[in-house]
């Protein structure tokens, strides 16, 4: 079997380890990228057009598809979620539309397809300038979330209490969405959408992250965590709990939900990494991405729910319906983070000997190097990696996350 990943801009080798996972099950892989370091895959399986025009990324694809006949195309990355689906479109393989693409990226046509299809969602408004977001704001009622309708991990996503906070925030927001790493890493198309900001209602409940897939009507959850960071006014995906603990009748309200949101973005077969926020007792859509969940999820879904989001991927994009029934907790417990270090440039990175070694540790993912500038809200939500931890007791596996978490020293000036 041969697939295709697309990354339209590379982000360092954050997605390498995912190339391996996927090779593991036994795929002959090629990487093609829009702009990218030579060394960034397997020599001879890895190729750049060297633009982030999507339609020249679409040429290459066609000229390797003559070469090497694939069986799939899929991607792992937010920002190539449009140009995968391009991308497979032209050379008539499974995918999902282009429509259903931009619905699951640009997060204003995802809400208006929402709206359309009576999945429940936050009340929005699009707010281009800083006098229609407090227009906006005033109408919702505060607090309120400001987002970009590009965006991605959480950058420039923040709680607005009143309107000197929204004052404040939204001309650093309105710049730094168009600097952002993930905004520069999309593919260059006319169907991408409004690159703005956003005011949506504020959901009070807790939430939780869902690593799913859709299949001719049919939604299948695969593993929920429970998201349990302590949050302020920025949003950081950087605490997480699985398996969850909601009870059955809520675990049906959120299948619902994520089905109610797939169907709306025309989700007909695709993988999900669904968010869902509950307000006032009942589940509604943070996001539903046409993609896995990143970070460790993939790792805490096989761990605790048994379902492999990589193997879901391989799956769906060749065709073939992934094997795998609602979700099931393994009764393995895991927990993860972001390790976040205040701003600067980067001096020095140390991970201690006794956090390597250990066993239980099943994600260790540094992905800033030394020289690499740290932004932190309100310029940014910039990471130092993840870090993830199992074991057969919730609370000890917290407090071994938490405690291996503050080891990792980072020194920036």
């Amino acid at each position: 079997m041969k697939l295709l990943a697309i990354e339209v801009g590379q982000f360092g080798d954050y997605y390498n380890s995912r190339y391996q996972h996927v090779e593991q099950y036994g795929v002959e892989l090629y990487v093609l990228s829009g702009v990218a370091d030579s060394d960034h895959w397997h020599s001879g399986r890895f190729f750049i057009s060297n633009s982030m025009d999507i339609r020249e990324l679409t040429e290459l694809a066609c000229q390797l598809h003559q070469n090497f006949h694939f069986d799939g195309v899929f991607t792992f990355s937010e920002n190539s979620v449009i140009a995968t689906a391009i991308i497979a479109e032209t050379l008539q393989l499974p995918s999902i539309s282009i429509d259903a693409a931009v619905k699951s990226r640009n997060k204003i046509a995802m809400r208006e397809a929402h709206r359309a299809g009576q999945a429940p969602h936050p009340k929005f408004r699009l707010t281009p300038t800083l006098t229609e977001a407090l227009q906006a704001s005033e109408l919702l009622g505060y607090p309120v979330i400001l987002k970009p309708t590009l965006g991605a991990s959480s950058q420039f996503v923040y709680k607005i209490n009143n309107s000197r906070e929204l004052e404040d925030v939204f001309p650093k927001a309105l710049i730094g969405i168009n600097e952002m790493r993930q905004f520069k890493n999309e593919g260059n198309t006319d169907v991408l959408g409004s690159n703005s900001l956003m005011i949506e209602s504020y959901l009070n409940g807790r939430e939780f992250l869902i690593e799913a897939y859709s299949w001719d009507g049919v939604t299948v959850l695969g593993s929920i965590i429970d998201r349990v960071t302590l949050e302020g006014n920025s949003f950081d995906d950087d605490v997480h709990h699985g398996p969850t603990d909601l009870n059955d009748e809520d675990i049906q309200r959120v299948h619902a939900a994520v089905h109610a949101g797939a169907i709306a973005q025309g989700l007909i077969r695709s993988v999900m990494h669904a968010e869902i926020r509950f307000h006032q007792g009942l589940p509604y859509i943070v996001e539903i991405a046409a993609r896995p969940g990143g970070g460790g999820l993939d790792f805490m879904a096989r761990i605790s729910a048994g379902y492999c989001p990589i193997k879901a991927v391989i799956d769906v994009a060749v065709g073939n319906k992934p094997n795998y029934l609602n979700y099931t907790p393994t009764g393995k417990d895991t927990f993860a983070l972001c390790l976040i270090s205040t701003p600067g440039c980067i001096e020095k990175i140390t991970v201690p000997e006794e956090i390597t070694k250990d066993p239980s540790i099943f994600m260790l993912k540094i992905i800033a190097s030394v020289g690499d500038v740290i932004n932190r809200p309100p310029l940014g939500n910039d990471i130092i990696g993840f870090l993830g931890v199992m074991g057969d007791n919730r609370q000890k596996t917290e407090d071994k996350a938490m405690k291996y978490s503050q080891q990792v020293v980072v020194t920036t000036r």
